[in-house]
């Protein structure tokens, strides 16, 4: 995917981002994931609009949620690793284009549920307060700015 390059990349200084990888125990509907998060915390999680990647032959459309901490003054952002929908925008005509009608934002984490990035660039992500039973401890992640997923989180800043 080309992203859009809307600044002189020599005047940029890029620097990584640390990013939190969600791993569910329980297989659950996203919407009741952050229902029980929402009970316990002070944070009112909702839909955005999705996170949308343009393939070479799929369109495909993940699920973003966000929520605003009123006292750390921080936003967070969880986005689904996996896409929820795709939509087919040509026919693919050959036979190993590596491009399928389901994508992963991290190819090497499948076994991530969600993406946790937040507005500060050295993040708390402690001040969320996951269900227990639930969720596995957040797995701390550094994105390089090399990384296609770094332009991305950058592009829906």
């Amino acid at each position: 995917m080309e992203i859009q390059k809307l600044y002189d990349l020599d005047d940029i200084e890029f620097e990584d981002i640390a990013i939190g990888l969600v791993r569910l125990a329980k297989d659950i509907p996203a919407h009741e994931f952050f229902y029980k998060i929402n009970q316990t915390n002070n944070l009112c999680f909702s839909r955005k609009k999705d996170l949308v990647f343009h393939g070479g032959y799929y369109d495909y459309f993940f699920p973003r949620y966000e929520a605003y901490h009123k006292f750390s003054k921080t936003g967070f952002t969880f986005i689904s690793n996996k896409s929820s929908e795709s939509k087919q925008k040509k026919i693919q005509t050959e036979l190993f284009t590596e491009e399928e009608n389901i994508k992963f934002l991290l190819n090497n984490q499948v076994d991530v549920e969600y993406i946790l990035h937040s507005s500060e660039q050295f993040p708390d992500f402690s001040v969320i307060l996951l269900p227990e039973n639930l969720v596995f401890p957040i797995q701390d992640y550094t994105l390089s700015s090399e990384e296609e997923l770094y332009q991305i989180i950058q592009y829906y800043e």
